[in-house]
C-alpha cells in the first residue's frame, strides 16, 4: 500500500505548481494543504523541525522574510523562526512533502523520484 502523501504550500506559488504537476503527471495521489487557506499549527511545524531543522524550513530567500525589519531577521533562534513561520506561513519553504513519517523540503525532481518511484 502506498504511503499517504500530503504536499504543503501556497496554491499560486510557481514551485508548488511544478511539484504538483510532477505528481499529477505520474499519477501519484496526494492531498494538498494550502498555508494561506489553512495555516499551520505549532505542533505540526515543530514536528517538521525535529525531522529537518528550522533552518531548512525557513524561507530566507522569499520576499516576506526579506521585508522584515533587520532586527527580526538577525539573531534567529528556533523559537523566533517558529514564531515567524506561524505568523506568516509564506516564510515556510515550499513545497513541504510529507511521505508517511518522512519529509522533503523544496522541489527537486530527482529527490521526488527516488522517494516515490
Amino acid at each position: 500500500m502506498a504511503k499517504p502523501l500530503t504536499i504543503y504550500g501556497i496554491k499560486n506559488c510557481d514551485t508548488m505548481k511544478k511539484a504538483r504537476a510532477w505528481l499529477d503527471d505520474r499519477g501519484i495521489a496526494y492531498s494538498f494543504h494550502d498555508y494561506k487557506a489553512g495555516g499551520i499549527d505549532a505542533a505540526h511545524l515543530k514536528g517538521w523541525i525535529k525531522l529537518v531543522g528550522w533552518d531548512k524550513l525557513l524561507n530566507r530567500a522569499g520576499t516576506t522574510f526579506r521585508k522584515l525589519p533587520a532586527a527580526e531577521r538577525e539573531g534567529l533562534t528556533e523559537d523566533k523562526a517558529v514564531a515567524l513561520m506561524l505568523a506568516q506561513p509564506s516564510m515556510i519553504k515550499r513545497p513541504v512533502l510529507e511521505i508517511g513519517g518522512a519529509l522533503i523540503v523544496g522541489f527537486k525532481p530527482d529527490e521526488y523520484a527516488s522517494a516515490l518511484l
